[in-house]
């Protein structure tokens, strides 16, 4: 008689990096025979992939392992794990705090995982598996191999046949040699290692394969990627040639680029190759150089200001967002106020912004005192979101009557709702919310319009018709020819 499929439960927090690596785990413990279960209740094995980048984050993964205390005392052959980047910053604090824990693992020990969890139903002892112990005492030919078996995880990689890979993302670097005052992926992550170009290649093929048609290339600081081929160096913009040229493939983007490493030959990749978009996170952290200087970042405003420029001389309609902290160490209104400054003349897309969380074992908090008051953040933080929130609406709205080309990714959030609504009364009549669909520009803009759901996974043209500061909304318009967004006004 067949055994029931062992059921994996898997919660993702943080960046696109952690979904990517939840991904590739799924897989390695689909092909060890586990199926993914919808429900904590079913599960024999959970995992919660964590995210460092400040405090708020810890917290939010603390809390939701704290609720796994009840299905763990219920069924104690339930497997409870933490993986990614807080498993390997802080792996005592999680066992002091949270003792139903049984497996820890850093994000640069994934691949062993599935062996971790048999380990922990053979011998009913927590496993942990840590890049950090390694790296204290090991050999540069340990560090090497260490990598490679990471490596494999990513050449490993096999999408379920049911799994929607219509967006993918595809890692080609690893960890960051950055070390900003604030940060703690160099600690978490590694040091910072580029993915041969052909690995790259050879994955989004099989990804463009298994239906993909936009694909998104991950690095903690991807522009800087550079790879020794035949003794001759791969930069990042031959990068995207090489992968602009495999066939069937729609688009083509990029997470998260560093201002200091910028190199023209990027921009001018995003204005020539046909499928990489026309946008750019850069994220610049404030606006005033002694912050800058505070955070290491490495470069200067009047350099950031300049990249703006280049980017709109040289792609045609490209769009832009960055990330802000806000209340770092020893910062004045008068600083602040810089970054109001930048924030006023780049007329970004949109801005993520946070206060400043210290994080243990930086630099800032070794030696930086952490003197801006909590209020002072929030306020900050609140004025910052106004002010682009004001930019963004004169952004969006300036797009209106413009068509765009829109990769048609599903319902919209209002449509799911409206759906479960509809299906609890048994209402079937008229224009329905439930009919919304939801999908992207090329320059990343949201666009909620009324389709059918066949046009999910399509590109289509859409007429742009209203817009708020986060979104836009339209109708079809496939009587036109969709194509390249056009150049946007510059507001402001």
């Amino acid at each position: 008689m067949n055994q029931p499929a062992k059921k994996l439960y898997i919660e993702t927090m943080g960046c696109q990096m952690n979904v990517l690596d939840s991904e590739l785990v799924a897989g390695q413990l689909r092909h060890a025979g586990y199926e993914t279960a919808q429900d904590i209740a079913e599960a024999d094995v959970v995992l919660v992939n964590t995210c460092s980048v400040r405090g708020h984050a810890e917290d939010k993964a603390l809390s939701r392992l704290g609720q796994f205390k009840k299905p763990k005392h219920q069924n104690k052959d339930l497997v409870v794990g933490v993986m990614g980047c807080m498993a390997e910053r802080d792996p005592d604090g999680i066992i002091a705090k949270m003792p139903h824990v049984d497996l820890i693992c850093g994000p640069g020990e994934l691949h062993k995982i599935p062996a971790m969890i048999d380990e922990i139903v053979d011998s009913r002892q927590r496993s942990i598996a840590l890049a950090s112990s390694l790296s204290r005492k090991s050999t540069l030919l340990e560090r090497a191999t260490q990598y490679d078996s990471v490596e494999a995880l990513d050449l490993a990689r096999d999408p379920d046949p049911d799994e929607n890979v219509l967006q993918a993302y595809v890692r080609v670097q690893r960890g960051c040699d950055k070390f900003c005052t604030f940060c703690v992926v160099p600690f978490t992550r590694g040091p910072e290692r580029s993915r041969p170009p052909q690995q790259i290649v050879d994955e989004v093929k099989m990804l463009v394969d298994r239906g993909a048609r936009e694909i998104t290339l991950l690095g903690q600081t991807v522009n800087s990627y550079l790879h020794q081929e035949d003794d001759l160096p791969v930069s990042f913009g031959e990068l995207l040639a090489r992968v602009d040229a495999v066939p069937g493939l729609e688009r083509l983007r990029f997470v998260t680029s560093y201002p200091g490493d910028w190199t023209t030959d990027v921009f001018e990749a995003m204005r020539d190759l046909p499928t990489v978009c026309e946008y750019l996170h850069l994220p610049v952290q404030s606006g005033s150089d002694a912050v800058l200087k505070r955070m290491r970042r490495q470069y200067t405003v009047a350099q950031f200001d300049e990249l703006v420029h280049q980017a709109r001389e040289i792609v045609p309609g490209i769009t832009l967002a960055t990330d802000l902290i806000v209340g770092f160490c020893g910062e004045t209104d008068a600083e602040y106020n810089e970054t109001v400054a930048l924030v006023e003349r780049s007329n970004f897309k949109n801005i993520f912004c946070f206060k400043y969380s210290e994080r243990p074992a930086t630099v800032a908090e070794k030696r930086l005192p952490d003197d801006v008051s909590d209020e002072i953040k929030r306020h900050r933080n609140n004025d910052l979101l106004a002010v682009q929130q004001r930019i963004s609406v004169d952004h969006n709205q300036a797009m209106i009557g413009q068509e765009f080309e829109v990769l048609v990714t599903g319902y919209s959030k209002s449509a799911l709702k409206a759906q479960e609504a509809e299906q609890s009364r048994g209402e079937e009549t008229g224009w329905r919310r439930s009919d919304q669909l939801v999908g992207r520009t090329r320059g990343d803009q949201i666009v909620v319009f009324n389709g059918k759901p066949e046009q999910i996974g399509e590109l289509m043209p859409i007429k742009v018709t209203g817009a708020t500061a986060l979104t836009l909304f339209g109708e079809s318009a496939l009587s036109t020819n969709s194509v390249k967004s056009p150049s946007l006004p510059v507001i402001g």
